[in-house]
C-alpha cells in the first residue's frame, strides 16, 4: 500500500470515534497542569478569582474552554462505549457502528449546550 492509498482509506465512524476518543484523552492529559495552576489561583484570593473571570470573558479563552469541554464529554461518552466493549457487549460491526454514533448523538449536543452557555445565549 502506497501512502496515497493510505490517505484515500475511509475510517469507519467507529473507528473515527476511537481515534478521538485518544485524542480527547491526550488533550485533557496535556492541558491537566494549566487546569490545575489556573484551579489554584482561583482558589488563592478573591482578586485572583476576578482576575480569572475577567480572563475567561474573552471569546478565544471560551474556545479554549470549549474545547476542553468537548474533549471531557466525548472522552467520558466514548469511555462508557470501550467499557460496554470490553464486557463483551456491542462488539459486532452493526453494534459498533450504532454505539459510535450514540457517541456523538449525546457527546455534540452536550458540547453545544456549553457553548451555548459560554458565550452567553441563556
Amino acid at each position: 500500500m502506497t501512502f496515497a492509498q493510505a490517505l484515500s482509506y475511509r475510517l469507519p465512524l467507529a473507528a473515527k470515534v476511537s481515534i478521538l476518543h485518544r485524542g480527547s484523552g491526550a488533550l485533557m492529559f496535556l492541558l491537566l497542569p494549566f487546569v490545575l495552576y489556573l484551579l489554584d489561583l482561583s482558589l488563592t484570593s478573591e482578586i485572583s478569582f476576578d482576575y480569572l473571570r475577567g480572563f475567561a470573558s474573552h471569546w478565544f479563552v471560551k474556545v479554549l474552554i470549549l474545547a476542553l469541554s468537548w474533549a471531557y464529554l466525548h472522552h467520558f461518552c466514548a469511555g462508557i462505549r470501550h467499557l460496554l466493549m470490553d464486557f463483551h457487549v456491542g462488539v459486532n460491526k452493526e453494534a459498533g457502528r450504532k454505539s459510535a454514533a450514540a457517541v456523538l448523538a449525546v457527546s455534540l449536543p452536550l458540547a453545544l449546550l456549553v457553548a451555548l452557555k459560554l458565550f452567553g445565549v441563556f
